[in-house]
């Protein structure tokens, strides 16, 4: 009896010199965290961009084919005859199969409103939208003029682009960097501290096609004296970058 209860004394007397010592080591463990925090450098947080403008290298047209009938097998038949000839232009034109697709194919019925009056059907519209992509910019006003004369009634828009925009990315890529790299240098002159290394570099933005616009007549920039003017203009690949940089003490 006395043994076992020398040894539950002694168990007490260790469980309380424990609970004495444990919160003296928290203790020193949170100003610790507290120094760790305290260490983290200034930082600049900016953003930059840069820009390439570049000519465009091909063309994409919208049209279509509208056709009515009194009833809706007729107004399909008469639509699909003359787009037959529309796409035997673009073949003649030198537009190849995989650069024609189509875009959109409706038939709808079509009424007659009078006030006071129910609708009255007036027979059915047939349309075939294409889209043709033209790789060539010198045939771009021929290839408008070509599909019109074949039956198109409706041109919807044209848009330009980059066959391959790879070259202008990377070009906006280091003029961003560089702009980037500059505003950081003033920032930390400014504030006279020196500046250290980049923590980190995001990107976003890049070359994005233009959606299709209408086309307008512009005589001093005509591709063909004798077609459609079109003036292709430019192109404006951009990138923008944000960055972290630390600054010294």
């Amino acid at each position: 009896m006395t043994r076992s209860f020398r040894s539950l004394t002694l168990g007490a007397v260790l469980l309380a010199a424990g609970a004495l010592t444990a919160p003296a080591v928290l203790a020193q463990e949170a100003p610790m965290a507290g120094m760790h925090m305290m260490q983290t450098p200034p930082s600049l947080n900016l953003s930059a961009h840069g820009e390439v403008r570049m000519a465009p290298d091909m063309a994409t047209i919208t049209f279509g084919v509208v056709t009515e009938a009194p009833n809706a097998v007729e107004a399909m038949r008469s639509n699909a005859a003359r787009m037959n000839e529309v796409m035997a232009a673009l073949r003649r034109a030198g537009i190849a199969e995989r650069d024609v697709q189509t875009s959109g194919l409706n038939l709808s019925a079509q009424y007659d409103y009078v006030q006071n009056e129910p609708p009255r059907l007036r027979g059915y519209q047939a349309s075939n939208q294409m889209t043709v992509t033209i790789n060539d910019l010198t045939r771009v006003g021929t290839t408008a003029d070509a599909v019109v004369a074949a039956g198109v009634n409706q041109i919807n828009g044209i848009s330009f682009g980059l066959k391959d925009s790879s070259a202008a990315e990377d070009r906006a890529r280091q003029l961003a960097v560089r702009n980037l790299q500059a505003k950081a240098a003033l920032y930390a002159q400014a504030l006279g501290v020196p500046l250290a290394g980049i923590r980190s570099l995001t990107e976003s933005g890049g070359y994005s096609p233009r959606p299709p616009s209408p086309m307008y007549a512009r005589a001093e920039m005509a591709m063909d004296a004798g077609s459609t003017p079109v003036a292709a203009g430019e192109l404006t690949v951009r990138i923008d970058i944000t960055g972290v940089y630390d600054l010294g003490r």
